[in-house]
């Protein structure tokens, strides 16, 4: 009836994982003393800012988030650029989380299930959708389609967090390498493949900053699904094909 305790890593360093903060984590939520509701506010300005330097122009009308994740960094990227905030889809509070749900025919069938388009907030309108982040590409090109059929005129997607292009090993149920969309794919080519007219991803290290601001203690975050580094070191490709088995 003893309580045993033991440390089993010498100089153990806080490595949070950062797609908590992306996607994971309710926006109420506080990790390791960051406030999620407040990263992703500073993800939205943080993609506002990278539109502004690619096209200081920009064309875009409005800005809508992708329920539910997507909303408060579509909230201050649209505050951020000075354009109208809308909420283009309902969800159906009936459907789970698309990305996680088994085979490709259920995720596709699901998203049009999960979201309605109010079509007057489209008609004729050049759209910035936001989502929290693209990972096998199935609800976000079928989301663009949805955004077109209700009368939009252009479609930009926006995501706030990087590319994924790497599997989780830690505990998210995430695909294989070859099932997400961003694998061995540049980020024009995702665009084509998910029929976006401009994709604007977050940069890595404004995600990490983004972060970082809420707790500037913690001095690296783990981001394997972003660039590939596994922070134990042990992970490597003979263990990767036993994950894809």
């Amino acid at each position: 009836n003893k309580c045993h305790v033991r440390e089993c890593i010498d100089n153990a360093k806080l490595t949070p994982c950062i797609f908590e903060h992306v996607y994971l984590a309710r926006p109420d939520s506080i990790v390791d003393e960051v406030s999620v509701y407040k990263t992703r506010l500073r993800m939205g300005t943080k993609l506002a800012e990278k539109i502004c330097r690619s096209r200081p122009d920009h064309d875009i009308d409005v800005v809508m988030p992708i329920p539910d994740s997507g909303r408060t960094s579509a909230m201050s990227l649209a505050e951020s650029l000075g354009v109208p905030y809308r909420e283009g889809f309902i969800k159906n509070r009936y459907i789970g989380r698309t990305f996680i749900m088994p085979g490709q025919a259920v995720r596709k069938k699901s998203v049009r299930q999960k979201l309605s388009p109010v079509s007057l907030e489209f008609q004729d309108k050049v759209v910035c959708l936001v989502d929290d982040s693209i990972v096998r590409g199935t609800t976000c090109s079928q989301i663009i389609e949805m955004a077109r059929d209700a009368g939009a005129r252009t479609v930009y997607f926006c995501s706030a967090a990087p590319a994924v292009r790497f599997p989780n090993v830690y505990g998210i149920d995430m695909p294989t390498s070859e099932e997400l969309v961003a694998f061995n794919r540049t980020d024009e080519e995702v665009a084509e493949v998910i029929n976006a007219d401009w994709l604007v991803y977050q940069d890595l290290h404004d995600l990490v900053e983004c972060s970082r601001a809420g707790n500037r203690q913690i001095e690296s975050f783990e981001c394997s699904v972003f660039d590939g580094k596994y922070v134990t070191g042990d992970i490597d490709a003979a263990y990767m094909e036993k994950v894809a088995a």
